[in-house]
């Protein structure tokens, strides 16, 4: 069987079942397993810190983990930064069959810290039985100097091991979601996937065709992608991630990219009357891009007319980063109402007056865009209220990125649109 730690709603189980696999999931969140569930993923709902390991063993052929990033995340109180030295002994003690969590945890300033040690208990139970033969393991950036010390300990039990930062953006996921990766295996090299995606579009080579540019959000929400290239300004993109096109402070640079002449204006979308401004219970009008077929649709004036453009923000702080529908989302993070992404109307010429009231107001970022934008198919089943919703999409896994980084330990080799094709 292949195990999955913190399964979450189904990132890694949705990649798993598009290459022909499954996995059976630990997850504690009841409206997670939910999901699961509706989605067909084999789960048990069971704090993963205390269930045995024994009906695991000498079974175990993969384990996966992506243990809850709230300790570590930018969104959060980032505690677990300051747990790191508790949770490296964690791992040291548990590789070597010691369990002192206890003692470590009543230590954490944030609980959840401990959790990321996890996977240690079930890699050293399963070691002493021969397995896994792979592992796969994700988090946020932070969390690398811990995945090189798992790394490290799984090279003296026989595992080849590679860790780094990949950028969910170079394999087609449409947001520059960078996280920290761990890929071991006992039977082949490992080695981060071949991204499929770059900023910038690539040309046709003897060895093969190109990757494609980076998929916008225009384009992941069938909003009416343009054809006229955007973005000129490249940074990264290779299999290390690379830097994010605009960053915290990104206002400041695309306004700066913009006065340079290195960012070119999109073909600006049509849009539609979307009622009920999220947060609201009001029915308010509001305008939304919406696909090329529904340009004749009535409710106000064409974006090519009204001198304002979608752009997506990521939460509500001043120096939140601001993408615009050609590009890529920022990362996603829900939970706090400072973390609410909003799509808002941004004027396309800023050194013109412009008539108060002329543009609309913001709208909250629907479950639906979000799951999509973290390469979730439209009709996957998220089960809870709005806020439930939004808390699985924030914490789950990118299937897309996910399809590439275990298509090699499954036998399968993959090209750049296969997970397109993909059932």
């Amino acid at each position: 069987m292949i195990l999955d730690l913190f399964a979450g709603p189904g990132g890694w189980s949705h990649a798993l079942a598009r290459l022909g696999a499954r996995d059976i999931g630990l997850e504690w969140d009841e409206w997670a397993c939910k999901t699961r569930a509706a989605a067909g993923h084999l789960t048990v709902r069971t704090d993963v810190a205390r269930y045995p390991i024994g009906p695991f063993t000498e079974k175990t052929t993969g384990l996966i983990a992506s243990p809850p990033c709230q300790a570590w995340s930018m969104a959060g109180k980032r505690l677990g930064l300051l747990d790191q030295p508790l949770v490296h002994q964690a791992v040291t003690d548990l590789a070597q069959g010691r369990d002192t969590r206890e003692r470590l945890l009543a230590a954490c300033r944030d609980p959840r810290s401990l959790l990321a040690a996890e996977p240690m208990r079930y890699l050293h139970a399963l070691h002493l039985h021969g397995r896994p033969d792979w592992v796969a393991m994700e988090e946020v950036p932070d969390v690398l100097p811990l995945w090189r010390q798992y790394a490290m300990i799984l090279r003296s039990w026989g595992y080849s091991v590679w860790t780094g930062i990949l950028n969910a953006a170079d394999y087609g996921v449409p947001q520059t979601r960078r996280r920290a990766i761990l890929i071991a295996s006992r039977t082949r090299p490992a080695r981060p996937p071949e991204p499929t995606h770059a900023q910038c579009p690539e040309p046709d080579s003897l060895f093969g065709p190109g990757r494609a540019r980076w998929v916008s959000m225009a384009q992941a929400l069938g909003w009416g992608a343009t054809d006229r290239p955007v973005p000129t300004v490249c940074a990264g993109g290779g299999p290390g991630g690379g830097a994010e096109p605009f960053p915290s402070g990104s206002r400041k640079a695309l306004l700066a990219a913009r006065a340079r002449g290195t960012w070119q204006e999109a073909t600006h979308l049509p849009t539609e009357v979307a009622a009920s401004r999220a947060g609201t219970g009001a029915a308010t009008a509001r305008q939304r891009p919406t696909t090329a077929a529904d340009t004749g649709h009535p409710g106000g004036p064409a974006l090519e007319t009204s001198g304002w453009t979608w752009v997506l923000r990521s939460n509500n702080q001043s120096h939140a980063t601001v993408r615009r529908l050609d590009e890529p989302a920022a990362t996603l993070f829900f939970g706090h109402r400072a973390n609410e992404c909003t799509w808002v109307p941004e004027y396309r010429d800023l050194d013109v007056d412009h008539e108060p009231g002329e543009r609309p107001g913001p709208i909250r970022i629907t479950a639906d865009e979000a799951g999509r934008l973290q390469s979730f198919p439209a009709d996957y089943p998220w089960q809870g209220n709005k806020g439930q919703k939004f808390a699985q999409i924030g914490n789950a896994v990118p299937p897309r990125l996910a399809y590439y980084v275990l298509a090699p330990h499954l036998g399968r080799h993959v090209g750049h649109d296969d997970y397109d094709l993909a059932a």
